[in-house]
């Protein structure tokens, strides 16, 4: 009886994850209409939304950082926020705080932007590093305390963060904790010729100033429909030498020349995370090496420091980085 059983759960299982493949190509077809030239941020960002992870979007002002966020958030139909990160931002204006109610004579909890599904942290580091603290729980635990009461967020929960990178003045860079809490950091890069040239030809024909408008996009997603396609990734089968890869590079980093601080077990896990989380977005059964190495800078980046000697060659990390990758042998399956 059982012989008979199997072979229908496992095309059924099949069905599913082929419908959810179907449904995270569907969302990154609306994305590329608004956010142009940019399609392997596109890519990060919802191997981050299916892995459930949070990003740290980091770019030069003008390149569609804010616009990519706001574009996801028109494809889903949950929650979103919005927190633009000031000097004087308080840790309550982000997490929420009791307020006295006049009528009832007793305090209530007023949560704040933090209680939401989408959250836009905007130039995150412009906030000193107690305001920056405020998203610490929540990213980890999914729940924020207040009054002593831990309060749970609804799922799914995404952070994703922007910062300039060249700016300095009147930043504060966020610590160690809160960067490896971010499974990806994501670099937005100019656009190339051709693809210029498309966004000022869309962008001018709009009646908006200087940006494309996300108003057109279809809602696409759910938050069931997010939490669905996370426990569908998360089942994708891994092979035993795919995973020693993943925690090799993770490895690797701690003794690597050029390479101060290397990364810890957080990066082996996201690694696995975001492969499989691609591997879904590809339409793949499984999967395979190439899957955990389209991820690993955006993993890797942020949870590696970089030598002084080298950093004032003016050499990046993402260069060491590369020559990890080229070097760490990948398994062939």
């Amino acid at each position: 009886m059982s012989e008979q059983i199997e072979p229908d759960a496992a095309s059924h299982a099949d069905q599913q994850r082929q419908r959810a493949s179907r449904l995270a190509q569907a969302v990154r077809s609306e994305l590329q209409k608004a956010v142009i030239g940019q399609d392997a941020v596109i890519d990060d960002v919802l191997t981050a939304l299916i892995a459930g992870g949070h990003v740290l979007l980091e770019g030069v002002p003008g390149l569609g950082k804010t616009l990519l966020v706001r574009a996801l958030a028109r494809c889903f139909g949950g929650e979103f926020a919005r927190i633009q990160f000031t000097p004087d931002l308080m840790p309550s204006d982000v997490t929420g705080h009791a307020v006295y109610d006049l009528q009832t004579e007793q305090f209530k909890l007023r949560k704040g932007p933090l209680f939401t599904n989408l959250l836009l942290a905007d130039e995150i580091n412009r906030a000193p590093a107690k305001t920056q603290a405020a998203l610490l729980e929540a990213m980890q635990e999914r729940q924020v305390t207040l009054e002593g009461r831990a309060l749970p967020i609804a799922q799914p929960f995404m952070v994703l963060a922007t910062q300039n990178p060249i700016e300095q003045e009147g930043t504060y860079p966020l610590p160690e904790a809160e960067l490896d809490r971010f499974m990806l950091k994501v670099r937005m890069d100019y656009p190339d010729d051709d693809q210029e040239l498309d966004m000022v030809r869309q962008v001018t024909r709009s009646t908006r100033a200087d940006m494309l408008d996300v108003q057109p996009l279809r809602t696409v997603l759910q938050a069931k429909d997010v939490l669905a396609l996370q426990r569908i990734a998360s089942d994708l089968p891994l092979d035993n030498q795919v995973l020693d890869y993943a925690v090799r590079l993770a490895r690797t980093t701690r003794n690597w020349p050029g390479l101060t601080l290397g990364a810890g077990p957080r990066a082996s896990i996201a690694l696995v995370r975001c492969a499989r989380a691609r591997a879904l977005l590809r339409g793949g059964a499984f999967v395979i090496p190439d899957d955990i190495k389209g991820c690993a800078l955006a993993v890797l980046r942020h949870r590696v420091r970089l030598a002084p000697e080298l950093d004032i060659e003016g050499l990046e990390v993402d260069h060491v980085l590369r020559q990890l990758l080229d070097q760490v042998p990948a398994p062939r399956l």
